[in-house]
Formats: C-alpha cells, structure tokens, sequence
C-alpha cells in the first residue's frame, strides 16, 4: 500500500427501513481500511451517508402512513447514530435529501454529460424492480422474479432521459481489463467484464415527477423528470467533495493523485464498476481507482435485506455483545468471496474463543509473569536476543505488519487478521518452548545464563503483545487500546497489575 492518499466511500443506502448488519459489514470493512492507512502515516478521508431520493423511500413513508420527510430524516438519523455502536471514524456523512452540496454537483454532473451529446429522451417500457431501483430485462430474472430481490418487477411505460452507456462500453473494458479501474475480487471483475462484452444498453437516468411523487433532485431544465436515483446517489462521492463549486477538497480528493475507492455489495455492482465510471468518463472526470466488492450476509441462508424482512440490528448486537465482538466477527470470519450465514451463537464462539481465550489470555499470562518474579516486579527488561523461541517469536510479529498491509492491499480481511493472530500463536508456542516459569526458579538459585534468557523472553513477549495492539486497532479499537494500556507503564515504570480484560460472552448472557 504505497499510496499516501486515500479516499474512502461506502454506498449510500435506502433509508427505507432502518440500518442492518449487511451494512454494517460495508461499514465496519471501511472504517477498518481507512484506520489501517492512517496507521500507516496516509492521508485519508472516508465518507459514508445516506440514499434518501429513492422510489422506496416514498413508498415506505405511503405504507407508514407519514410525510416522506418526516419518514426519510427519522431514518437517515438512524444510520448517522450507527458511528458511537459501531466505532467508525467517518470524516463525512451526506444526505442527498437534505446536504445543500449534493443538488449543485448533480446538477455539474448532468449538464456535462449533456454537452458530451450522452443524454437523450425517449419514450419507454420495461419491467422495473423497485426492490432494485432499476429496470430489469427478461433474461435477468429467476422465472418471472428478480434474483436480488425475489419480487416481480413492476411494467412501467413512460418518458424519460437516457444515458448512451453503450457508447463508452469498449473504454470501460479496457480500463477494467488493464487495472486502470481495478475491481476486487477477481471473480468480480470477470463477472463486469462478461456483462460487457455481452452488450452494454443505454439505460433511463430521470423518472416522471409524477411517479416519483415529486420527491428527487429535478432534471435541469426539465421540471417534468426528477433524476434517477442511482444516478443521484452516486453523484454523492464527487458532490460531497464540492463538485460544482470551487471546494479544494473535489481538487485533493478526486481531482489529484491518491486512491479513489469505492466499498459495495455484489448486488449493486454493475451500477459501482459500469454506470458511474461510463458518466464520469462522458463528464470528463477521473474515474475511482479501485471498486471493492463485499457479498452478502444471509440469516438462516437468506439474504438480510430491509426489502425482504430479514434483518439484523447491529445496533442491538453491540448492545448485547459489545462493539468490538461484532466488528471481529464481521472482519474474521466473512470470506471475501462467498455469503456468511450470521448467528449471534457464530459471533459470541468467536469472541469467547479468540479474545477471551487467545489475545486476553496471552496478555494475561506475559503481565502475571512479569510482575512475579521479585527482581522485575512489573518492570519490562530491555530487549536482547538470546533465545530461540523468543527470536523466532519477534521475526513473527516484526514481519506481521507487512503481512496486514499486503492482504489489505488484495482486499482480504480474514487474511490480514490471520497475519495479526500469528503473533498470538507465535507467542504462544514461545511461552510452552522457552518455560519461563522453568528459567525463573534457575535463576532464583543463581544461574545467570537462566536470568538472561528470561529478560530476552519477557522483553520480546511484551514486544509482542504491544505489536498486536498496535496491529489490532485498525479492527477492534476498543480491544486494542485495553490490550495497550495493560502494556503502558506508570509513573514508576511499572506495567498495570494483570486483570482479565475480555470477559467470556457465553458466561455473560
């Protein structure tokens, strides 16, 4: 990870149900990117937000039975609350409902596609997915149903504005094919590939004011048409950096050198890797460097979605687990390709096992040790090689960070954290080699050789401990500044006294 600039986004999602761990996980993944590359002396800006123009959104508040404002801010404010639970560090969060950025950058964004000659108007018909926002063709359906959403798309005839996205499909599969856009993982970037060279269609970017019940951003110099809302929502990652305007940040962060990359799920990425690099390419603008893809949660083996009823609350698990448990299994055990199945019973064997029983352990144990034997009394020993398992254990958490940044690079959050628990098992097996309980009563009756190898031992196992703090935090935050601050010393040099400091959740609940 070379780059010393990164800007960071997340989809905007619909408000019209509240948040779900299915974005939860684009959440956490994100902040856990962006923490990493500040821990890295990068410069970083990650922005998340909200969705609040769509056709679903209106329909929700219709079936609620209250004004769409009213329905879209109570739940846009949910999605905003999600930072405290879920520990994320977001540098910006725009509404397009509300963010007086967003209407003057749609509006940039439109009318240079317009001079390029990409928008037309023509009347049409097609299947339309509300679930998707988008209109779906025959062949993309399961039967007579939409594979995203399991509902059958609405028939829907009228006029609107079009986008020539055909016109840009051999562009985009040069720039997807040599990396210029790089999209991960693999099997995601083939999967846009074949969907281009199968034929890219225009596609409709306005809806009828009528049928959007007059809630959108208006099509300009159109007041009939307010514009698509995908086109809306993804216009949100330059117009929050002031495009349209003579903001600095569009220059730094979107305008210059430095990663542009986007987060989002499998079922949104022809409009991530196809439709908005195709407007920005018609815009003259530079396209977003890399488009990383995550896939679904499901819950018993179906998608957690708000539309189909099968949701989560992230808010409610960090409130009956904790944050941090939630955040590691979302990070430990989601693959990178491939849906995770969630069960709060998944969630709390893997805290119990991992942070009870492995991080907190160890920590618990090298401290206990260190304030034990008379002569160090919670003092650490100044680090001097002189042992092989505490050699072997220091290449270990000496080579972790590089280990972290290159599954990060690949976009693999299981192999990062699969570097950082080689330090707990490396330590680990360096505690059953070297015995320091063994070298400690040798050197109570006199042997020196004994008395150094045990000051290397314990040097290098408080190393280690205070090396996967620093490695954790970019995951579990909260894990890792109680990990670092049993690791701090006081005033007179000496560590805290040893406490457990992960209970075990299965005890607990």
């Amino acid at each position: 990870m070379t780059a010393r600039r990164h800007y960071l986004t997340t989809t905007l999602p619909y408000v019209n149900a509240r948040p779900h761990l299915g974005f939860a996980l684009e959440l956490v993944q994100a902040d856990a990117l962006a923490r990493h590359h500040r821990s890295r002396g990068a410069e970083v800006r990650l922005l998340s937000g909200t969705d609040d123009n769509s056709l679903k959104n209106v329909l929700a508040a219709e079936a609620e039975g209250v004004p769409v404002r009213a329905f879209v801010d109570r739940n846009a404010d949910a999605f905003a609350a999600l930072r405290e639970p879920l520990a994320l560090r977001l540098d910006d969060f725009l509404r397009t409902s509300s963010d007086p950025r967003h209407r003057v950058g749609v509006e940039r964004l439109w009318r240079a596609c317009a001079a390029a000659g990409d928008l037309y108007r023509k009347e049409y018909e097609g299947l339309y997915c509300v679930g998707c926002e988008a209109f779906r063709a025959p062949e993309e359906l399961t039967g007579t149903r939409c594979p995203e959403h399991g509902t059958a798309p609405q028939r829907v005839a009228e006029e609107n504005w079009f986008f020539r996205l055909s016109r840009h499909a051999g562009t985009l599969h040069r720039l997807i094919s040599d990396g210029t856009v790089r999209i991960e993982p693999a099997v995601r970037r083939n999967e846009v590939l074949a969907l281009i060279a199968g034929g890219l269609h225009d596609f409709s970017v306005s809806r009828s004011h009528a049928r959007a019940r007059g809630w959108g951003v208006p099509v300009p110099d159109d007041p009939t048409q307010v514009v698509y809302v995908w086109w809306d929502a993804l216009s949100a990652y330059v117009t929050s950096l002031g495009l349209g305007t003579d903001a600095p940040a569009y220059r730094r962060w979107w305008a210059s050198g430095g990663r542009r990359v986007h987060l989002a799920g499998k079922g949104v990425l022809r409009f991530h890797a196809v439709y908005w690099p195709a407007v920005l390419l018609s815009a003259g603008l530079p396209l977003p460097t890399d488009v990383l893809v995550h896939d679904h949660l499901t819950v018993g083996g179906r998608k957690i979605s708000k539309s189909a009823g099968t949701t989560v609350d992230p808010v409610a698990l960090t409130e009956a687990y904790g944050t941090d448990p939630v955040r590691w299994w979302l990070l430990r055990d989601v693959p990178r390709v491939g849906d995770a199945d969630f069960t709060a019973d998944r969630l709390v064997a893997r805290a119990d096992a991992d942070f009870a029983g492995g991080l907190g352990n160890l920590v618990h144990r090298v401290v206990t040790l260190l304030h034990r034997h008379r002569h160090r009394g919670g003092t650490v020993p100044s680090f001097r090689p002189g042992d092989e398992a505490a050699d072997t254990l220091a290449a270990v958490y000496r080579a972790a960070p590089g280990r972290v940044d290159a599954a990060l690079a690949a976009y693999d959050f299981r192999r990062a954290l699969r570097a950082v628990w080689e330090i707990v098992e490396a330590a680990d097996r360096c505690l059953a080699a070297a015995r320091p309980w063994e070298l400690a009563r040798a050197e109570r009756l006199g042997d020196r050789a004994a008395a150094a190898r045990l000051d290397a031992v314990l040097a290098t196992l408080i190393g280690a401990c205070r090396g996967l703090a620093a490695e954790l935090e970019p995951f579990v935050p909260g894990a890792a500044a109680s990990v670092a601050a049993q690791l701090t010393p006081g005033p007179d040099g000496r560590l805290p006294d040893s406490a457990p400091l992960f209970p075990r959740l299965r005890e607990r609940a």
